[in-house]
């Protein structure tokens, strides 16, 4: 298992497959050769969401959130989290047997996450390394979800842990989380304890069983049973639900108005 660093790092991977070192930069470093134009390029969102995001008819991710609606956009994240911080978990590479011979492509996995409630997780595959991570952090842009945190005991200051036990599965890895008590910080393996960390979760127990060593599936395993976390419904949520009208609805004049063509 790779050690996770930072995706604004430069990474240097050994492809056992292929026999040769990797050296990439990621973007954010380097001498910035080619990137200038995109520094300058604005942002022209081309679904209803993010017309919407940008006018600042939406307020805040909650609101996304509260309707289901689905992000196409990965600016629309960094628009309301601009606090989101990467790290790559691991770079392997993957082979498929052709007429030709062996055709090696990396492939990236990536968490991303504030520290305070939203963390998500990004998958890539492709040809050249620094493209795997670039794609994987778009991707766990887009799949960013809210955390749910509770407590421990006594309902004092700010929620620390997880609100129940939940468990999450991929492949044969299951993964449970338990709340712990202020203090106990995460007990937990290094790459549950990443992915805790980054969605700002302070103490927790953790529980896995099966192929964690597969580091593709103990990571999707832990996101899942984060992301379970807001799938049950407790005492404290029982009170009327007021139906409001979706933002498509509500901003349907403004969003039947042409788009201004550049």
């Amino acid at each position: 298992m790779a050690d996770a660093v930072s995706g604004a790092e430069v990474l240097a991977v050994e492809a056992a497959a292929t026999g040769v070192d990797v050296v990439v930069t990621v973007e954010g470093e380097g001498d910035g050769v080619g990137r200038k134009d995109d520094d300058k390029k604005e942002w022209t969102p081309v679904t209803k969401l993010g017309r919407l995001v940008k006018d600042g008819k939406i307020k805040t991710i909650q609101d996304i959130y509260l309707f289901s609606l689905p992000i196409k956009e990965y600016q629309i994240v960094d628009f309301f989290l601009p606090k989101l911080k990467d790290e790559v978990m691991k770079i392997m590479p993957v082979q498929k047997q052709t007429r030709a011979g062996q055709r090696t492509r990396f492939k990236a996995f990536v968490v991303i996450g504030d520290h305070d409630g939203h963390v998500g997780l990004g998958v890539k595959c492709s040809k050249e390394v620094a493209t795997a991570i670039r794609g994987a952090i778009i991707l766990a842009k887009l799949s960013v979800i809210p955390v749910r945190r509770g407590y421990w005991g006594t309902v004092l200051g700010e929620p620390h842990t997880v609100p129940a036990k939940v468990t999450g599965k991929c492949g044969s890895t299951v993964t449970r989380l338990v709340p712990a008590p202020r203090g106990t910080g995460i007990v937990a393996a290094p790459v549950p304890k990443k992915l805790l960390t980054l969605a700002g979760i302070q103490d927790c127990y953790t529980t896995a069983r099966g192929s964690t060593k597969t580091l593709g599936n103990f990571v999707k395993a832990t996101f899942m049973a984060i992301a379970n976390t807001y799938g049950f419904l407790t005492p404290d949520l029982w009170a009327e639900t007021r139906f409001e009208v979706s933002p498509y609805q509500q901003w349907s004049d403004f969003l039947a108005k042409t788009a201004k063509r550049a």
